[in-house]
């Protein structure tokens, strides 16, 4: 292995000898407690050392990283005390997540590192939206994500290539080719010579590295990230080493020919480099010596001390408080004068004065900007906010969602708007998996709001019509808010965006420009999780969301005889059941419902919970009303038919007679 020193001096070059040795050693012991059953897990990045480590010195300090399983060189170049490395993965209190998820799936704003999740990709939208604050806020750094190339397969690698391309985002795109995606070779991952060649297709550029020589690594990266400081570009880089253990431990290596084997242990990036340092008299072997008596020290002292820490006792209240971050709501009173206007108006509106009132709120999403998205929502945002807050994206909502994610950890403010709420499919793996369990498993809040055009009745077919709450209601970390009068929308949308929780906000199509209401003009507030009591009667409880609350008053309209509470939700996430056990205790009488089809929706949530709670004071059995179970079809006839309008006039006038 050849190694140019260059500019380097014998101290750098010492640092990254010591920055290698730690964590081959931490390693080391780590297999010995694994084997001891002392540690649950562990993924070896035995013979990559060069890349964690030549990385990170290469960057500064404030400059966000994003590692995966094999980085632990990361971690101790950053200086992580051991004691909290080695909790957490003995789940004690002490690690980064408290015993709620284990190895290297978290993170730390104190040494602005950023942990992987176990679906890879992504963490390289995220990066992608830490990187774009940071040009937002004009400060000229850098922000380093690794991934394999098995992870390169997954559409996400592709998404945050594009989106940083398109955006010029100062971000290193790191792929530690390793040889192996668990037990799959390359040559049955991709089948192109080199993925750095994937760059070209993203216009960008790249570079390929030898990942088990520190010196190349170190220089090569530290050359680019003084570049891209000055002249903010993605870059991909493709560091060529290999996974000399398992995958993770139990997996072993039987797969892998021993000849492989053999050509790579002769490559090992410390070993070669220690040799090369002595004979280049950069250090003795009494030095080494003592180094590694003192990082073996160091390892023990450390080990007692997260021994010695006792093991975490459940406490259900702690677990329960930890999965939202605290958020105490300010009532702005709506006191101002008032206009007709529609619910898009208010939409809009709300969207506006938020804008104003957080100035590093970012807005995203296909066709947001001179267009004004597909229902006009942001027309005329540019004039008034520029190109730079209100970003048309390309088609990748995964990817804009993870983006959004990293705007949040970099401190902004994020909002996505899906053009159908249908498209969010595209994007669930990083709402579900990342925004709503972040706060839960590292104390990072996903400050980001989802705006989610929805409902049928539009004639507008199965992939543009469906109400899918119901697939994040189930979710803990998200808030769920579904508005159904213009005033109720402008209000709640602002305290979405006031809330530093992630919030999927459904906005229903059919009402855009069907339904008016007096809107103040000011900036005003509604409280999450706070249902409406829009009708009162004493003969039945109604209780619904969205569209539904526009269907009940319609059917109350046709049958002035029915005295009912009707109950408009608001928010499905935080459910306000209070209101609704307050009136099955009067009306003796309920029926729910929801847009939706039946099956797995909010409306059992709420039927059992009254079931649970109310029994003694039901004189009826509980009604629910969906939708039929089918896709939502486009013909009219059948669309009519589909949705519940009807059947729920039926059901309720059942009810009353019960």
């Amino acid at each position: 292995m050849r190694y140019h020193i260059g500019d380097l001096d014998h101290k750098m070059l010492l640092t990254l000898y010591k920055s290698m040795l730690k964590p081959r050693m931490i390693e080391e012991k780590m297999l010995v407690l694994l084997r001891q059953g002392k540690i649950s897990k562990w993924f070896s990045g035995i013979g990559q050392e060069a890349i964690s480590v030549g990385v990170t010195q290469a960057l500064k300090e404030q400059e966000y990283i994003l590692p995966m399983h094999r980085n632990l060189g990361v971690f101790t170049s950053r200086n992580i005390p051991l004691y909290r490395l080695f909790s957490q993965w003995q789940g004690k209190q002490s690690g980064f997540t408290q015993g709620r998820d284990r190895s290297f799936h978290f993170g730390t704003q104190e040494y602005k590192i950023v942990g992987m999740i176990s679906h890879l990709g992504p963490q390289l939208g995220v990066a992608d939206g830490i990187a774009l604050a940071d040009m937002l806020r004009r400060k000229k750094r850098v922000t380093a994500v690794f991934t394999g190339e098995g992870a390169t397969s997954e559409g996400d690698f592709h998404e945050a290539l594009n989106v940083a391309s398109v955006w010029n985002l100062p971000v290193l795109f790191c792929i530690e080719n390793n040889g192996y995606g668990l037990s799959t070779p390359t040559k049955e991952q991709y089948n192109c010579e080199h993925l750095a060649d994937r760059a070209k297709g993203y216009g960008i550029e790249s570079r390929i590295i030898d990942g088990n020589n520190i010196l190349e690594v170190y220089t090569k990266v530290d050359e680019l990230a003084k570049a891209i400081r000055k002249r903010p570009r993605p870059v991909l880089l493709e560091f060529k080493t290999f996974r000399m253990r398992g995958h993770e431990e139990a997996s072993g290596t039987k797969y892998v020919p021993d000849k492989l084997m053999d050509k790579w242990a002769k490559k090992d990036p410390i070993g070669n480099y220690e040799s090369f340092l002595l004979e280049n008299a950069v250090i003795d072997q009494e030095t080494i010596d003592k180094l590694k008596t003192e990082i073996s020290q160091e390892i023990n002292e450390n080990l007692k001390l997260a021994y010695d820490e006792p093991e975490i006792i459940f406490d259900e209240s702690k677990e329960l408080n930890s999965v939202y971050k605290d958020f105490e709501y300010q009532h702005i009173e709506n006191n101002s004068n008032k206009k007709n206007i529609r619910l898009v108006d208010a939409i809009s509106e709300g969207l506006e004065q938020s804008m104003y009132k957080h100035n590093e709120l970012i807005i995203m999403g296909q066709d947001v900007a001179e267009y004004g998205g597909v229902f006009k929502i942001t027309e005329g945002f540019i004039s008034k906010f520029g190109k730079s807050r209100v970003r048309n994206t390309p088609i990748c909502e995964s990817a804009i969602v993870s983006a959004a994610m990293g705007l949040s950890i970099n401190g902004m403010k994020a909002i996505v708007e899906m053009q159908f709420a249908d498209f969010v499919s595209s994007g669930f793996n990083p709402i579900v998996n990342y925004l709503a369990k972040v706060h839960y498993r590292w104390g990072q809040n996903a400050d980001v709001v989802i705006r989610m055009p929805c409902g049928g009745g539009v004639g507008a077919g199965p992939f543009h019509s469906q109400t899918n709450e119901a697939w994040f209601t189930k979710t803990p970390g998200l808030k769920v808010v579904y508005p159904a009068f213009p005033d109720d929308a402008k209000g709640l949308l602002n305290t979405s965006i006031n809330d530093p929780n992630p919030v999927l906000f459904f906005e229903h199509k059919g009402l855009y420009r069907s339904v008016y209401g007096d809107v103040p003009e000011e900036y005003y507030t509604l409280p999450l999780g706070k249902a409406n009591l829009v009708k009162e009667g004493n003969a039945v409880s109604i209780v619904t969301y969205g569209a539904g609350v526009h269907w009940a008053l319609d059917v109350l309209e046709k049958h002035p005889e029915i005295e009912a509470d009707l109950i408009d939700l608001r928010t499905l996430q935080p459910l306000d059941m209070d209101a609704v056990f307050q009136s099955i205790k009067k009306t003796g009488k309920m029926i729910v419902l929801q847009e939706d089809t039946l099956f797995g929706g909010i409306a059992n949530d709420i039927a059992a919970q009254v079931m649970e709670h109310c029994f003694e004071y039901l004189d009826a059995p509980v009604v629910r009303v969906g939708s039929l179970e089918t896709p939502v079809p486009f013909a009219k006839a059948l669309e009519k038919n589909f949705l519940p309008k009807e059947r729920f006039e039926k059901e309720l006038l059942k009810l009353i007679i019960y």
